[in-house]
């Protein structure tokens, strides 16, 4: 899985005065739009504040009694509460110290205290505990990093009910043949099974976003597939690299070429087999995709399993990504 990232806020959550002033000036922000109490949107935030809703993304859990759950980015706690009243234990992972003192008071004297544990820091940072469910109403500027975390989390978890902005959401259920295929939907639902629940408007949030939200449901497939991941982003970042151009034309691209047999020559060395100086690579590449009749396919096309079969065969001669 790809190491996840993201950037770290070093400097005071409370934006300049100077900075202030200059966008009140301009009309940019006004405090109809921000949260009056924590400068959410520094971390990509939107505390969900529709209960209906948040009950609703709950259920969509099928909490047991038994079940340890893993929230990411919960805010005030809107969702937290609910999770409460089923699960065995929770464990919240929020970036911004205020809104994780706000979640303390809101369970403190009460049964549920003991139920919650409270990390705070970068949830692609943070050492994680042992969890069946995750459930988020997630930053947007971790989607990624947060959907590719979750599942190279072991003991995978049972399920994961997350909230994004609506176009990563269809981006992740996207079929082949779809507008929206693409890497992501690929490398998501080669370990995944991946499904849109609901929509949810602006007027939820408080903050309002600028874009409509969606929640999935990403259930991992456990045992996972035996596919090294590097290996199958690798090909895909090729194929995808213009979706819908001919994987043939993807091939010919500049650098990818050199970069493979780079790759060929160090299995070589690995696997102990004899470098053949006079290997032709483009002509190789050309014989794998003429054998599994991919010459004119496009990336736009081929699901999984089309993937799969591709990378299987490059690997019978020897040509890997990664």
């Amino acid at each position: 899985m790809p190491r996840a990232t993201t950037d770290r806020f070093s400097r005071a959550h409370q934006p300049s005065a100077k900075a202030s002033s200059s966008r009140n000036k301009e009309g940019g922000d006004s405090s109809a739009v921000r949260n009056p109490i924590f400068n959410t949107e520094r971390f990509g935030q939107h505390i969900l504040k529709n209960p209906q809703t948040a009950q609703t993304i709950v259920e969509k859990a099928n909490l047991r009694p038994t079940d340890k759950v893993l929230e990411v980015g919960p805010g005030t706690g809107n969702l937290t509460v609910r999770i409460l009243e089923t699960a065995k234990h929770v464990t919240a992972v929020e970036m911004d110290p205020r809104m994780a003192a706000e979640l303390t008071k809101r369970v403190q004297g009460k049964p549920e205290q003991r139920k919650l544990e409270i990390i705070i820091g970068d949830f692609v940072k943070a050492d994680l505990p042992y969890f069946d469910v995750c459930i988020s109403n997630t930053p947007y500027q971790i989607s990624s990093p947060l959907v590719f975390r979750l599942l190279s989390h072991r003991p995978l978890p049972r399920v994961c009910i997350l909230m994004f902005q609506r176009e990563f959401a269809l981006r992740l259920t996207a079929k082949s043949g779809s507008e929206l295929w693409s890497r992501l939907s690929a490398n998501v639902q080669l370990y995944a099974k991946v499904d849109h629940i609901m929509n949810v408007g602006k007027a939820n949030f408080r903050p309002p976003p600028k874009v409509e939200s969606s929640v999935v449901r990403i259930a991992p497939l456990d045992p996972p597939p035996p596919v090294k991941f590097e290996e199958f982003d690798g090909m895909n970042r090729i194929l995808f690299s213009r979706r819908n151009k001919t994987v043939h034309g993807n091939f010919l691209a500049k650098g990818v070429i050199p970069m493979l047999e780079k790759n060929w020559r160090t299995w070589c060395a690995e696997s102990n087999q004899m470098v053949d100086d006079n290997m032709d690579m483009k002509a190789k590449i050309e014989k794998v995709l003429d054998e599994t009749g991919n010459t004119e396919s496009r990336a736009a096309k081929m699901d999984v399993d089309d993937l799969l079969k591709l990378l299987a065969a490059f690997h019978e001669v020897g040509i890997h990504f990664a």
